[in-house]
């Protein structure tokens, strides 16, 4: 393994986001806090309690798992495609680097800044609303998880993308409404039975519940089915990756 390339190109990525510091961490943790101040503060004054736990608290692991998953897409297919637009990523592809290095280095990059965006929105919820932690080593491996298997997610869309716009299309039009309409802001128990089997079908919801369990004990589906379904994701984008790499799909046209 060549950790020298691994480590110039990981170096490379997380300085680029020092130089973007008001864009990458800046602003999604200021706009999370606004999700605190309006529904948590606001509007959760006004609200019963989800099973025991605060409208405010209950929001907090919906609210880090929407800026995760917006923020690891968003940073990985920008990373990786830019060096398309620009034409260097031949002179990685011609380097003594494999597709896993490249890919390894990237992916650890974008999943490093999510999980420390991750982890700074949890500190400033503690600000606005009563939190709590039941089970730490969970909280922990959700948010590994998800920011790796959604980085991931986020490459494939940089490699596939041929245009600045199409980096856009996937995280707007599907995966933000599908985190809204996950679990984020509410219990599935709270819907309509026909509502309620429908929300199953949405994969962002097992995300959701597993990492709110993590806090309060509290889930939609069981946290074991949680863990499959992330990981089942993780080794679709494995799978997904590789295929790339092998064909030379996107990357030597």
């Amino acid at each position: 393994m060549n950790l020298h390339a691994i480590a110039a190109i990981y170096l490379f990525e997380m300085a680029r986001t020092g130089r973007t510091l008001l864009q990458s961490v800046v602003s999604p943790v200021l706009s999370t806090a606004l999700y605190f101040v309006v529904f948590g503060s606001a509007i959760g004054s006004r609200m019963a309690e989800v099973e025991g736990v605060s409208y405010g608290a209950f929001l907090v692991p919906g609210l880090i798992m929407l800026s995760l998953l917006t923020q690891s897409i968003s940073n990985a297919s920008f990373a990786i495609y830019f060096p398309k637009f620009v034409g260097t990523i031949f002179e990685h592809l011609s380097a003594p680097v494999s597709g896993f290095e490249i890919t390894f280095s990237y992916v650890a990059a974008a999943a490093t800044k999510s999980l420390i965006l991750g982890l700074i929105i949890l500190a400033t919820s503690w600000f606005f609303v009563p939190v709590r932690i039941d089970h730490p080593g969970f909280m922990v491996l959700f948010l590994v998880l998800t920011c790796v298997t959604f980085s991931l997610f986020g490459f494939i869309i940089g490699i596939w993308a041929d245009g600045f716009e199409k980096l856009q299309i996937v995280p707007l039009l599907v995966v933000t409404p599908l985190t809204f309409l996950g679990g984020s802001f509410y219990s599935i128990d709270m819907l309509p039975p026909f509502w309620r089997s429908v929300s199953l079908l949405n994969p962002v919801l097992y995300l959701v519940s597993g990492f709110r369990w993590s806090f309060y004990g509290l889930a939609d589906v069981g946290v074991g089915l949680s863990l499959a379904m992330t990981a089942a994701f993780l080794l679709l984008d494995i799978a997904v990756v590789a295929w790339i790499f092998r064909t030379g799909y996107r990357l030597k046209k």
